[in-house]
């Protein structure tokens, strides 16, 4: 038998909040949650958020507004006044256009027509004789102000010494962080028992970094007139998150990279990483996505393609109720009436082990990844448009989940994490695909959830997000509603499904199986099939008998007893992120080779022939 690739901790951040302890889920299914578990989201989100003493009721209020898809806030982003440049022709009228600029400023080129004399001193006069075009600094409002933003007060970059990195390295640093808080067994304790080149590491954004840190600030700089900066080049590079996690977290030597595919792309990581363990290559693999696309320039770049929900087309859809400002918290709508996706920012890492290790040191087993189902779309008229990939994606992933899990497990204890992105053309090609699938095999009323309805769509990190929610649900039982809508759009296919504004309540132990699915730009396509942790229990007692299962769940008490405390750290603001700068630093002179082994100071031996 293959080895299995045990869930055994999930960690992120988004517009729910984090992800460890199932966190960020309860945020989108508080409504519904026992008071108790709803109290205590909110106390952890108010730790995310920097709100000390008890949560009075303003507190409370101030906590659920400031989360979740909102109107982006003019502290982080504001919309309305927006810097930018306005193109200009001078043309000269009844004489030269004359204008005085520090002599420090004067171009080491002049352009034509240009005459310079002295003013004052340090300062020159320029007299244009022919028209000139320049750049005029203004602002202007964007169309659209609605996103995925961080619970508001929470700032990545407080959390560790880290200087002039971009978001979406800072979020990937907490995220990896938490999942390995929400793991409950020390790295160093882990390592004891795996070698070192037995590791994976699959993470990055599907964009690369845009801020200013990195590719933003660098390809700004010239029309800005600035010089790029030393750093804005590695930082910008899209596999970035995944590097930093090995070097300044882990102090990995293990395997490691990013497999990009647009919106599938935590998938496509997560299909290296399920290989990986399930080929023997690694025992330990950590999967993750950050994205931090919050940036005017992507926002616009955006909206001017026609995928973003503006504030103007919100509006219109809302019309009916004699609206007069757009419903920025409803702005996406996934198989209801819409108009364009709502863009996110967030990270998400998962740590999977091979099932001998996890029931060796008693790991956490949240469910386990069976199988990820990746295919392009064939010929396309436009790059954006959906294709025929995601049929195949979806139909094999249902049809091996058959075989795999089990027909009555398909058929009545499964659901689907829908890609659900609020646009039009969604809508109807990915309820095309469910419905048709559902038909072909056997399956009736099929729950369908939408997480992005909740926080947005994180590019890279959004399949991370279906995961958190997923291994929320079999920890609760509760399938989240799509909130947003009123009600499903006359176009979408709802024959064999069950697409609903409302929560659906079962006890955990009558969910088996998940299926996560994404479709990408470009023709990326993904549908991973993550098994539920009461299903994954029954395959370890087959697989290693009862006598492991019983020792394996004293040496559990454990560890959730220190994912416990993880927790607790995290909610009262104690908890110490790992970033380890210029530390224990290996190079040539801790190396040797010899006996087939080669070894490096302060880690175990690597096999050469393994």
């Amino acid at each position: 038998m293959k080895p299995l690739a045990v869930i055994a901790g999930i960690g992120g951040i988004n517009a729910a909040g984090r992800s460890s302890t199932h966190q960020g889920y309860r945020r989108t299914v508080i409504e519904v949650l026992d008071e108790r578990l709803a109290a205590g989201t909110i106390r952890s989100l108010a730790g995310l958020m920097g709100i000390a003493g008890a949560i009075d009721a303003e507190k409370h209020r101030y906590i659920l507004e400031h989360t979740l898809v909102r109107g982006l806030e003019p502290a982080f982003l504001d919309v309305d006044d927006v810097a930018w440049n306005c193109r200009a022709r001078l043309v000269p009228g009844h004489g030269p256009v004359t204008f005085v600029i520090a002599q420090r400023d004067l171009p080491a080129r002049l352009p034509d027509g240009w005459k310079v004399s002295e003013d004052v001193a340090g300062r020159v006069r320029i007299d244009v004789s022919t028209d000139a075009d320049i750049l005029l600094p203004v602002t202007r409002a964007l169309e659209v102000s609605a996103a995925g933003q961080l619970p508001t007060g929470f700032d990545p970059k407080a959390l560790y010494p880290g200087r002039g990195h971009p978001r979406a390295i800072q979020i990937a640093l907490f995220a990896a962080n938490d999942a390995l808080g929400s793991l409950g067994i020390g790295w160093d304790t882990l390592m004891q028992h795996v070698p070192p080149d037995r590791v994976s590491v699959y993470a990055g954004s599907a964009m690369g970094q845009l801020d200013q840190e990195g590719n933003g600030g660098l390809l700004a700089s010239r029309y800005r007139g600035l010089r790029p900066s030393s750093r804005q080049v590695p930082m910008g590079l899209a596999e970035m998150p995944a590097d930093f996690v090995n070097a300044y977290v882990l102090g990995s030597v293990g395997q490691t990279g990013h497999n990009m595919g647009a919106c599938a792309t935590f998938l496509y990581n997560l299909r290296h990483a399920m290989f990986d363990i399930q080929s023997g290559r690694s025992r330990v693999a950590l999967v993750g996505g950050a994205e931090a696309p919050l940036c005017p320039d992507v926002i616009e770049g955006l909206a001017t393609m026609g995928a973003l929900g503006t504030d103007k087309a919100l509006l219109e859809l809302d019309r009916h109720r004699n609206a007069v400002e757009p419903d920025l918290r409803r702005a996406c709508r996934p198989f209801g009436e819409n108009c364009g996706f709502t863009i996110a920012e967030g990270a998400q890492f998962a740590v999977l082990l091979d099932d001998t290790l996890a029931i060796e040191l008693g790991a956490n087993v949240m469910g386990a990844v069976t199988d990820v189902q990746v295919h392009a779309d064939g010929y396309k008229k436009s790059i954006s448009s959906p294709g025929v990939g995601n049929y195949i994606t979806f139909a094999k992933a249902v049809a091996r989940a058959m075989r795999d899990v089990g027909e009555a497990s398909v058929r009545r204890r499964s659901f689907v994490q829908a890609h659900g992105t609020g646009t039009p053309q969604n809508r109807t090609t990915e309820s095309q695909i469910l419905s048709g699938v559902a038909k072909a095999f056997g399956i009736e009323d099929w729950p369908v959830a939408a997480i992005k309805c909740f926080v947005g769509h994180t590019m890279a990190a959004a399949g991370g997000d279906q995961l958190a929610s997923t291994l929320g649900v079999f920890a609760r039982g509760i399938l989240p509603g799509i909130t947003t809508i009123d009600g499903v759009a006359a176009d979408v296919v709802q024959e064999h499904l069950r697409i609903s504004p409302h929560a659906l309540q079962r006890a955990p132990t009558d969910w088996d199986v998940s299926f996560l699915n994404a479709k990408g730009f470009g023709g990326n396509n993904a549908t991973a099939t993550i098994a539920s942790p009461g299903l994954v229990s029954q395959w370890l007692e087959q697989r290693h008998g009862r006598d492991a299962l019983t020792a394996w769940r004293r040496r559990n008490e454990s560890t959730l007893e220190n994912a416990a405390e993880w927790d607790r750290a995290l909610t009262e603001g104690t908890a110490k992120m790992v970033y380890r700068f210029d530390h224990e630093v290996r190079s040539e002179d801790h190396v040797r080779i010899e006996n087939g082994h080669l070894y490096i100071e302060g880690l175990a031996p690597i096999s050469l022939l393994d």
